[in-house]
């Protein structure tokens, strides 16, 4: 019997050094978010991405995995096309010349 309770008061103690002494992941500011160096603008179908800095290349795909624009060694501060397809919700992948990639879920008209 009193075997079993100083289990059970070594087990909370364990326990208890476990949550203490574990890392959780760092928490981020969310009033601190780090800008983007791009923008996006939408008018109706047609998209303009403008960059800070040069863009290498940008691949655009509809939810259901067809790619409708892929373009590469862009090198240029704003690139601009059309969506040509009916659907309202297309994925954004750009690359910009300091080998940083971003990816947006854009919607359009």
């Amino acid at each position: 019997m009193i075997l079993a309770i100083i289990r059970k008061i070594g087990a909370i103690v364990l326990l208890s050094g476990l949550f203490l002494f574990t890392n959780a992941q760092s928490i981020t500011d969310p009033s601190r978010k780090e800008s983007k160096p791009y923008r996006i603008l939408t008018s109706g179908r047609q998209v303009t991405v403008k960059s800070s800095k040069d863009i290498k290349s940008v691949m655009v795909w509809t939810a259901s995995g067809h790619r409708i624009v892929e373009q590469r060694e862009i090198n240029a501060p704003s690139y601009s096309f059309t969506v040509s397809t009916n659907e309202k919700i297309v994925f954004l992948m750009l690359e910009l010349t300091n080998e940083r990639r971003f990816t947006e879920k854009i919607g359009v008209q």
